[in-house]
């Protein structure tokens, strides 16, 4: 990539500078920082490309929370108004540049129920549909296949998901249709909700925002920020209710699209492993991907105790 040609389409100022190396790295995607006259900036590359009708809702998400209080990175148009650009053979995306902390799903809960409460009181009216990532389950059938799979490449974490498997099966029975559609983050984990040295926190990754229950994101917060703590649940939602925040968690069926995203990201970790991509470009990558829901599964037991006793 080209720095000063990535400036001069988004307007960025002069004398620019690019990281030698990527700063961050997801599974859609990595981050460079861009230094100019003007600042610094966050260089975003997607692995895949996209149109700008895939983005807009999004980013219009993004660019409305920004405007509403929620602590983000403010997404940076090109001098076209667009929001992607082509250099070289590379597709970019630029933001402001925020100064972030790791990850830390102990960060003060009060915090997060607060952030995530001015999120679910944005203005904006575009939720388009739910999709089946966050409310269809990976089923019965599919988890057998994957464990015959798993078993016949030998897969090191085999044992530990198969004996997950039933449990994951008897979730996916809590899972039901939202109640009320409209835009959340629906990445609210504790690598895009991160805290600042300042002491706040930050929202980042928009590029899957959509449709979603507000009380179903919700109840992921629960599991991320507080897991085995029923104290930091009630410190986190209390937070939100004085926030103005309109979700509730009450009952089991809450944590649908918890159930229904690391059913997902297990199987798609899983396959993954089977068959390395861009997305996971080593086995160990993978392992590391399905380890996170071995290491702490997110049990029936587990979630009844987050709920209002």
């Amino acid at each position: 990539m080209h720095a000063a040609d990535i400036a001069a389409l988004f307007d960025l100022g002069g004398s620019a500078r690019l990281s030698e190396a990527p700063v961050a790295r997801g599974k859609q995607g990595e981050v460079w920082q861009l230094e100019t006259t003007d600042g610094r900036w966050a260089v975003k590359v997607p692995f895949g490309t996209t149109s700008e009708a895939e983005v807009g809702p999004a980013t219009r998400f993004q660019e409305a929370a920004h405007a509403a209080g929620v602590p983000t990175p403010m997404v940076r148009r090109t001098t076209g108004s667009t929001v992607l650009a082509t250099v070289g053979d590379r597709q970019v995306r630029v933001y402001g540049w925020v100064d972030l902390l790791s990850p830390d799903p102990m960060v003060d809960p009060e915090l997060v129920g607060a952030v995530i409460a001015t999120m679910h009181r944005v203005p904006f009216e575009e939720p388009g549909e739910l999709h089946p990532w966050y409310r269809e389950p990976v089923g019965a059938a599919a988890w057998d296949a994957i464990l015959d799979d798993l078993r016949a490449a030998g897969a090191p974490f085999v044992g530990r998901l198969a004996a997950l498997r039933d449990e994951l099966v008897a979730l996916e029975s809590w899972i039901e249709p939202p109640e009320t559609l409209r835009s959340c983050h629906r990445d609210l984990w504790a690598d895009n909700l991160l805290p600042t040295p300042d002491g706040g926190l930050c929202v980042i990754d928009w590029e899957n925002s959509g449709g979603a229950d507000p009380s179903q994101e919700l109840a992921c917060a629960l599991f991320e920020y507080c897991r085995t703590d029923p104290g930091r649940a009630r410190t986190l939602t209390a937070a939100y209710a004085a926030a103005g925040g309109p979700a509730r968690v009450t009952r089991t069926g809450h944590f649908s699209m918890l159930i229904a995203q690391l059913g997902h990201i297990t199987e798609m970790g899983a396959r993954d492993w089977l068959q390395p991509n861009s997305r996971s470009p080593d086995q160990a990558t993978a392992a590391a991907w399905v380890g996170e829901v071995l290491d702490e599964p997110h049990t029936r037991r587990l979630l009844t105790s987050l709920l209002p006793q």
